[in-house]
């Protein structure tokens, strides 16, 4: 109940400082850079060096590229019926093929399945976040204006990506050197992310104009909160995969659009109005869907 109490009091006190002008309008840059430069790399070194690896982490580390794979492929065939621009295209392509697995997925993770899940969550979100550093800084490059879309660009991307580069180290400096006492602060970082993340998430809720685009965020969330867990269930279900890994992979599925994939879709002009409204949107409906994954997936899984 504690945690369900956490994520509604952050939640709405960053709805209401924003509605009531308490903080600057960009405060949210400054949250989001603590959360991707500090307690994002302090949840990898946290978790991923006393992960015992297996076949069965196959699971979340594939999740996000079945999703990604066919998200694109469901948007190209929404874009070619329907006959949207490139922009609203590719803007559609990154809020509905990349899950928000650390900002809202990590809270609603240790809600559901308590805080030693998150190791699970942490691959998920670290397949995620290199999926948008790569695969999704193309889709948005080759849809931008005066943006050049480049191998080199990419790469330097990637490797100046701060969790990219923290999960790296993360698996590789506690081979060579015992840094458990560091362990404490790892901790404090890393209990951060939760309040951070959702105060940063109701700073960034806006819903003007969402009628005019209804119809978008309409097929965007149906593939999101609806197709993309159903389909990631039901190839688990068939797979006999039980357990913890299988269960926190499908929930976290569920989640809703990437916050940062909505951020760079407005940064690259994709369509910004309706990035920003499916990546609101699917946040509050997300809340009650996946509630109601839980349960079958508690179930099936």
């Amino acid at each position: 109940m504690v945690n369900f109490l956490l994520i509604g009091i952050c939640l709405l006190a960053g709805v209401f400082a924003r509605r009531f002008t308490v903080l600057p309008p960009d405060a949210h840059k400054g949250l989001n850079a603590f959360i991707i430069h500090l307690a994002l790399p302090a949840v990898s070194f946290k978790y991923l060096p006393y992960i015992q690896w297996n076949s069965t982490l196959l699971i979340p580390a594939l999740m996000p590229v079945v999703l990604w794979l066919c998200a694109w492929v469901y948007i190209r065939i929404y874009a070619g019926a329907t006959g949207i621009d490139k922009k609203t295209e590719n803007g559609l392509k990154l809020t509905t093929g990349l899950s928000n697995t650390s900002f809202i997925g990590f809270p609603m993770v240790i809600a559901y399945f308590g805080e030693h899940a998150l190791g699970i969550a942490v691959i998920c979100d670290q397949v995620s976040f290199l999926l948008l550093s790569t695969a999704g800084i193309v889709v948005a490059l080759n849809a931008a204006d005066g943006h050049q879309l480049s191998a080199s660009a990419v790469v330097k991307k990637v490797v100046r990506f701060t969790p990219f580069i923290a999960c790296i180290l993360a698996l590789t400096i506690p081979r060579f050197m015992d840094i458990s006492s560091l362990n404490p602060l790892f901790d404090k970082l890393a209990a951060t992310i939760g309040p951070l993340a959702l105060f940063s998430t109701g700073l960034q809720l806006k819903f003007s104009g969402w009628m005019k685009e209804i119809k978008h965020i309409s097929v965007a969330l149906l593939y999101k909160l609806v197709l993309a867990p159903l389909l990631i269930v039901g190839i688990l279900f068939f797979m006999n995969a039980k357990g913890l890994a299988a269960q926190v992979t499908a929930f976290e599925s569920a989640m809703p659009s990437f916050l940062t994939a909505g951020v760079i879709a407005s940064e690259y002009g994709l369509n910004p109005r309706l990035s920003n409204l499916v990546v609101g949107a699917g946040i509050l409906v997300a809340f009650i869907t996946s509630a109601a994954w839980y349960l079958l997936i508690a179930q099936l899984l």
